[in-house]
């Protein structure tokens, strides 16, 4: 059983209850239940993404795991407004502001097993990069429209005084010169 998208479930209760990637293969007949034990061996030896290795050792083709990863995060949906403000301080503490902004991520909560964060679908790709290059720890999104990214990365990280990046950078709006770091108008 799933949470209805709006849910105010606890988030990490959430995230247990939403099959694992593997799960999900085995159940679309990707990968054998042996394969899948396979790779979460060689992954608590080497701390890689699941995919990655179920690519290297099993010879997955990777538009069935993104197809697998893309289907995971839609069960993951059900964060609502009332988590988006009341992100809990330890998780906010993980990122810096100008991470925030710039990986469009919101972290949410966090525990022994995740960091439960917020992106949107356009962002998810470039955040889940930045999270498992820089973070070194299991991220697990949350997908969110970019009205309400914007509003609470507004709240949680105020940066515009500073940087010029506030809810327009987050909707497109906006990008960012690369060299002075000025907001420009966006000619897409």
């Amino acid at each position: 059983m799933h949470p209805a998208e709006g849910s105010t479930m606890d988030p990490m209760e959430l995230i247990r209850s939403v099959p694992r990637l593997g799960e999900l293969l085995v159940a679309q007949g990707v990968m054998t239940e042996r394969e899948v034990e396979r790779v979460l061996l060689r992954q608590q030896q080497d701390g890689r993404p699941f995919g990655a290795l179920a690519e290297e050792i099993c010879g997955v083709d990777p538009s069935l795991i993104e197809a697998a990863w893309i289907d995971q995060y839609r069960q993951i949906q059900a964060t609502s407004r009332q988590t988006l403000s009341s992100a809990d301080p330890g998780a906010l503490a993980i990122v810096e502001a100008r991470q925030a902004w710039q990986f469009r991520m919101l972290p949410l909560t966090i525990d022994d097993e995740a960091l439960v964060a917020a992106t949107t679908t356009q962002h998810m790709a470039r955040a889940a990069r930045f999270a498992s290059a820089v973070l070194g720890r299991t991220v697990i999104f949350t997908i969110v429209d970019s009205e309400e990214l914007a509003a609470a990365l507004e709240r949680h990280y105020p940066m515009h005084a500073a940087t010029g990046m506030d809810a327009r950078t987050v909707r497109g709006g906006v990008h960012l010169d690369p060299l002075g770091g000025r907001p420009e108008p966006s000619s897409r």
